[in-house]
């Protein structure tokens, strides 16, 4: 059994977790051992305490990438809907996989900010219109977009059901998944 930490990325609101967690279905009923970490369930159970600066994010984003690892280590598909907004640090977590020679894949979904904040599944980008927050990635804080991803999703012109199958068919065609 072969184990991958499966970091999909992406704006707020792009579709990383409703993606992720669709996934995580189609692989459970598949027999497949699966766990999604979610960046929000992460942040307050692992993380809390960390806040938004650079410094925090890279933190949050290493923490994350290590239990996923160990997690992946033991054979179990670990999905990781983070936003993850700096290249470095995803490029940190793809390095410590490979020193482990654990299974790493970068999904870029890859959805315009225009239509994240249309979808606004958590109020964001309404709050930083209002200016009641700021430092939203995507809008007044930087992301930066994965240069090659392993699979770039363009979930605002497909379903989720598409979008999870994509990435379903990379895991296979990567040997994660037995055919």
């Amino acid at each position: 059994m072969t184990g991958a930490t499966v970091w999909l990325t992406g704006l707020p609101s792009a579709g990383k977790t409703t993606i992720a967690r669709t996934l995580a279905g189609q692989l459970r009923d598949g027999g497949h051992p699966v766990e999604v970490l979610d960046g929000d369930e992460i942040r307050e159970f692992l993380s809390a305490g960390l806040g938004f600066t650079r410094a925090d994010r890279d933190t949050n984003v290493r923490r994350i990438g290590f239990v996923a690892r160990l997690l992946a280590a033991h054979g179990v598909t670990v999905l990781v809907p983070v936003i993850a907004p700096y290249t470095d640090s995803r490029e940190a977590v793809r390095a410590h996989h490979q020193r482990h020679g654990t299974g790493y894949l970068e999904i870029h979904v890859a959805t315009p900010v225009e239509v994240c904040a249309t979808r606004d599944v958590k109020g964001l980008y309404a709050r930083q219109a209002a200016g009641e927050i700021s430092g939203l990635t995507g809008v007044d804080d930087p992301y930066e977009e994965p240069a090659a991803p392993d699979l770039r999703i363009a979930a605002h012109r497909q379903s989720v059901t598409e979008s999870a199958d994509a990435v379903r068919q990379l895991l296979a065609d990567r040997g994660v998944l037995a055919r």
